[in-house]
């Protein structure tokens, strides 16, 4: 699991350091349940085909979407708007096509766009039901929180 995890905690430690100027703190990655209660407002989706299949998810209470839009866009915000929404995105999408280039050599794959899911205690439904996900959960800001999910399965399998 570790070589298949790894390179997304890199490539979201590196991107929050060059987009945001913020250091991450990575907590230990744990396995999701699918149906667990969670407090995220704000999830950003990536599907993952080709040799392999699945999701990138980054899920976040809205406070830290408003603050990381912020940054990006020197501008405040007090509303999961358009702009929040294309934010987040673009996070999830830089984070994806990193990660993506970091696993190829263990499987070539094609990253979706960025579908955005959000409102309070929203579920994100994973492209099959077999694969496992992993919360790899992340600190920033000294106190607030969001998670890295990551569901990969080799194509093939059932």
């Amino acid at each position: 699991m570790e070589k298949y995890i790894k390179p997304f905690i890199d490539v979201c430690e590196n991107v929050f350091r060059e987009f945001i100027g913020e250091e991450l703190q990575a907590e230990h990655p744990h396995f999701a349940d699918r149906n667990e209660s969670h407090n995220w407002d704000v999830s950003a989706v990536i599907g993952l085909t080709g040799e392999a299949r699945g999701a990138v998810v980054i899920s976040m209470g809205r406070d830290l979407a408003l603050r990381l839009t912020g940054v990006l866009t020197g501008e405040t915000h007090t509303q999961v708007d358009d702009e929040v929404v294309d934010a987040i995105g673009e996070i999830i999408n830089i984070i994806a096509g990193n990660a993506k280039r970091g696993l190829e050599e263990s499987f070539r794959l094609v990253i979706s766009l960025p579908t955005i899911v959000r409102g309070p205690a929203h579920e994100i439904m994973w492209p099959n039901d077999l694969a496992r996900i992993v919360c790899i959960p992340f600190k920033i800001f000294g106190s607030q929180s969001f998670c890295l999910s990551v569901a990969i399965e080799a194509a093939g399998k059932v």
